[in-house]
């Protein structure tokens, strides 16, 4: 990594895109991709990405059901492959930015070297100002050495319900 990561946001939930909007109604460049829920009778049902330069949005996950012939998969969660391409594909044209928003990475990109890769390579390359990562605090101890994490931040920014 060319330069020490900024933060890690410790969380889930929209944390990404709160501070990305908040940063690009300053005039920053913000890229890369939030994650939000999405609900179905009061029930998250699913997660989609969001391109943060475009506002564009796709299907990135569903919940897992007996059954699924889904080859991506966490527990509880089937990914749609077009998602995590179209996502890579964010990722890999996000330098340059003065903000690159990674919400999340989880266990997909962190221990089974699947997802979001380019996310990975976006952050080890710079070409950004600022970068926002978002991790779910047992992943912490698996973020790579590499990335010289300058601080981690505790933020609860799950909306009631999540």
């Amino acid at each position: 990594m060319k330069k020490p990561l900024d933060a890690v946001v410790v969380g889930s939930g929209p944390c990404g895109a709160l501070a990305a909007r908040s940063l690009a109604a300053r005039g920053w460049r913000v890229a890369g991709a939030a994650c939000p829920a999405v609900f179905q009778a009061g029930e998250k049902a699913g997660i989609a990405v969001q391109d943060l330069r475009s506002g564009e949005t796709r299907r990135l996950a569903q919940r897992l059901t007996p059954g699924s012939a889904a080859q991506v998969r966490t527990e509880g969660w089937a990914f749609d492959p077009d998602g995590l391409d179209w996502g890579n594909r964010l990722f890999a044209s996000a330098a340059p930015c003065d903000l690159l928003v990674v919400d999340e990475l989880g266990p997909l990109e962190l221990v089974r070297g699947e997802g979001w890769q380019a996310a990975l390579e976006a952050l080890a390359q710079g070409g950004y100002r600022l970068a926002l990562v978002v991790v779910r605090p047992e992943l912490l101890d698996v973020l790579p050495a590499a990335w010289r994490i300058q601080r981690v931040v505790d933020l609860d920014c799950q909306p009631a319900g999540d």
